[in-house]
């Protein structure tokens, strides 16, 4: 008996209906188990946008969703990282710790009331949204958080950097994401570097982001060493 008798969806194929796509995606990667357990519990809306955090499926409009090949690398069981010819996923948290901890440092000391109420607000909707299951959305205000103190910074040499490289640390902050029983700990690090950004902090709030950058690429299975280690 063949894998889609069996209930399995084969790379390439199109998923009948969207509302199957629980029953139908059994495509071994990392984190399916848990993937699938939580896709049960949210239904349609948030099985799809979450399959597509996780590189399961790709929505091609007009045509279907369709389970993607799984890549080398996807099948020794590590994550993709669909830029691995332009730079590695670990170098690229490694720059993140290095731009984002000392930006963060530089923002505190013209941090207004205007962006920290956009801040918390950003903070307060990715809550919601993790609480939904909708991890695409969370994910683009991951990005959002990240970039608002950059800009926040001041440093208009980094926020170029980040912004003409905007897909590869949006991938970035997507790969914590795998870990869907550990996402609430991204909200919970922003949280943390908006106490110190709210208490002018500047020592706190380069702490708790280098921390957060750290831990982001921990979840994800990477570990780097810092000049404090």
């Amino acid at each position: 008996m063949g894998d889609h008798d069996q209930g399995h969806a084969l790379a390439g194929q199109l998923l009948d209906h969207r509302q199957h796509l629980v029953d139908q995606l059994r495509v071994e990667r990392r984190g399916d188990l848990v993937a699938q357990q939580h896709l049960g519990r949210h239904g349609q809306g948030a099985g799809d946008g979450h399959a597509k955090a996780l590189g399961l499926v790709s929505v091609q409009a007009g045509k279907g969703v369709f389970v993607q090949e799984p890549t080398r690398a996807e099948v020794a069981g590590a994550f993709a990282w669909p830029f691995a010819a332009q730079v590695s996923a670990a170098d690229t948290f490694q720059l993140r710790f290095a731009l984002e901890g000392f930006a963060c440092g530089l923002a505190v000391g013209v941090m207004t009331a205007e962006v920290l109420d956009i801040l918390e607000d950003n903070v307060e909707q990715k809550r919601r949204e993790l609480r939904a299951g909708d991890f695409e959305q969370a994910n683009r205000l991951d990005f959002e958080f990240h970039q608002r103190i950059l800009v926040a910074s001041g440093n208009q040499a980094m926020c170029a950097l980040v912004t003409s490289s905007a897909e590869i640390f949006l991938e970035s902050q997507k790969l914590p994401f795998i870990r869907p029983e550990r996402a609430q700990e991204t909200w919970q690090e922003h949280r943390k570097i908006l106490k110190a950004l709210a208490r002018h902090a500047a020592g706190p709030a380069q702490k708790a982001m280098l921390q957060h950058i750290r831990s982001a690429a921990l979840r994800t299975g990477i570990a780097f060493i810092t000049l404090g280690d």
